[in-house]
């Protein structure tokens, strides 16, 4: 098989079926990633590769810093070209890393290029994606058109005034970009920032935030001006699960003490959290919103450079030690009181997969097929390899056609091929399946299943009928 061909991926004839007949033809829901929504509104227009690549994404920064480039070539002050090829010498050595696959799909999918990037092909890369940026033919919307975008779930803050959601839809723009809820920064009462946070949030609302009871007051009213705006789904990154079934009474003397710059124990904090979590999952329920649960990433761990750079520039790492047993309470509490909403679950840990596959099956409900969801491999593990273990072990758990499917998690508006990289995945493995007879060879059947897994599911679960096309 050539490099990047139309089978790639596809190594038997069902599976390059399901792909090519179904799975590549529907639209793509990204429900979670982090780009912007201002970018979007205002049409950006790219200076060059470097500056569409590189501006933002760490998972590139972190192959360079292991090919040892300078940081001047990487988040420092190094000309774009310079940096570039720095970052196309460091692919040469990433054969077996997503990265690889990822860069030469975008490169040929956005800018007709099908040869392979290397120190030596740099400048005839950079002189072809810089006459497509050029031309004027891909800025934003161009990419999300070309990409068959019909939902893009941004990542939010409670406090945003969400003002270029607000013009996209009375625009009507033809792919519905919907805020997400993100409230991290009123739950992480442990971290630095936090009552300035507080203040900010305060500002948004217009009243004084002086304890628990009117956090959570606040809370809610930003969900309602989320929900406004079409938000189908909240977003909580936890470094671990939590759980210490707190009172609201005691919440409260945590929050003040925190508001008073004492020092909080372990157990008050993970207490505030609990509590804090647990209304907002229950607030989720009331609306009908997905809650998303991404946990067990340990926080710059690199003290040197978190000085220097700051948090998400590429130091995050996986955190083994963080106890996943505590979910099961956490959801058990909301199950209990009729308000567990529909969730999705990541963990950064693969060894997680399991776990969560039997948790999910304890906790399912009738409200939708798939309540209760293992979300796609994230972060770390999205590579082919932890892609095919997460598809794997929620078909031996759970039900996998009632997947919700892929995700960008991206801030680069060039990485929509990774729902074209995941597509060919899943139809390696279900075509895998169905050629050694562990499955019906029956095409018609298989690939309705990977056009739900790759779009319908998605659109059913977050309530977008009658929303996107």
């Amino acid at each position: 098989m050539k490099f990047l061909d139309d089978n790639f991926l596809l190594r038997n004839e069902i599976s390059r079926s399901l792909f090519h007949n179904w799975a590549k033809k529907m639209p793509i829901i990204d429900y979670h990633c982090h780009v912007s929504a201002e970018e979007i509104y205002k049409n950006r227009e790219f200076k060059n590769i470097t500056e569409a690549w590189l501006g933002g994404d760490h998972y590139k920064w972190r192959i360079m810093r292991s090919n040892g480039i300078d940081e001047k070539y990487i988040t420092g002050d190094a000309d774009d070209y310079a940096k570039f090829e720095a970052f196309a010498e460091s692919l040469e050595k990433a054969i077996g890393n997503p990265m690889y696959h990822w860069c030469h799909l975008e490169l040929k999918t956005y800018f007709g290029y099908e040869g392979v990037l290397s120190k030596k092909t740099a400048k005839e890369v950079w002189d072809k994606t810089s006459e497509v940026f050029a031309s004027g033919k891909l800025r934003v919307r161009d990419i999300i058109k070309m990409s068959n975008v019909a939902f893009i779930g941004t990542t939010d803050d409670p406090a945003d005034t969400l003002e270029w959601h607000k013009k996209l839809q009375d625009e009507k723009y033809e792919t519905l970009v919907a805020p997400s809820y993100r409230p991290d920064k009123a739950v992480n009462i442990d971290k630095v920032g936090f009552i300035e946070y507080i203040e900010k949030l305060s500002g948004a609302v217009g009243y004084k935030l002086t304890s628990l009871e009117l956090v959570k007051k606040a809370l809610a009213e930003r969900m309602d001006y989320f929900d406004a705006l079409n938000c189908s789904a909240s977003d909580h990154g936890l470094d671990c699960a939590v759980w210490n079934d707190m009172s609201d009474e005691e919440a409260d003397k945590v929050f003040k003490k925190a508001l008073n710059g004492e020092a909080l124990t372990p157990a008050e904090v993970e207490g505030y959290k609990t509590n804090l979590v647990l209304f907002c999952a229950e607030q989720y329920a009331r609306l009908g919103w997905v809650f998303q649960i991404h946990y067990k990433a340990l926080r710059n761990p690199n003290a040197v450079m978190f000085e220097r750079l700051g948090a998400d520039t590429g130091y995050d790492i996986i955190n083994p030690d963080a106890p996943s047993a505590q979910l099961a309470p956490f959801l058990n509490a909301l199950n209990v009181k009729g308000v567990l909403p529909k969730t999705v679950i990541y963990s950064l840990d693969p060894s997680d997969n399991a776990f969560i596959g039997t948790l999910i099956g304890a906790f399912q409900g009738t409200e939708a097929r798939g309540k209760l969801q293992h979300g796609s491999a994230w972060w770390f593990n999205d590579n082919k390899q932890g892609m095919i273990d997460q598809i794997v072990n929620l078909a031996n758990l759970s039900l996998l056609g009632n997947f919700i499917g892929m995700l960008t998690d991206s801030r680069s508006f060039l990485s929509y091929t990774r729902h074209e990289y995941f597509r060919r995945i899943l139809c390696e493995v279900i075509g895998n399946w169905a050629s050694d007879g562990e499955l019906p060879a029956d095409v018609d059947y298989l690939g309705q299943i990977a056009a739900d897994i790759s779009f319908n599911n998605a659109k059913r679960y977050f309530g977008l009928e009658g929303k996107i096309r």
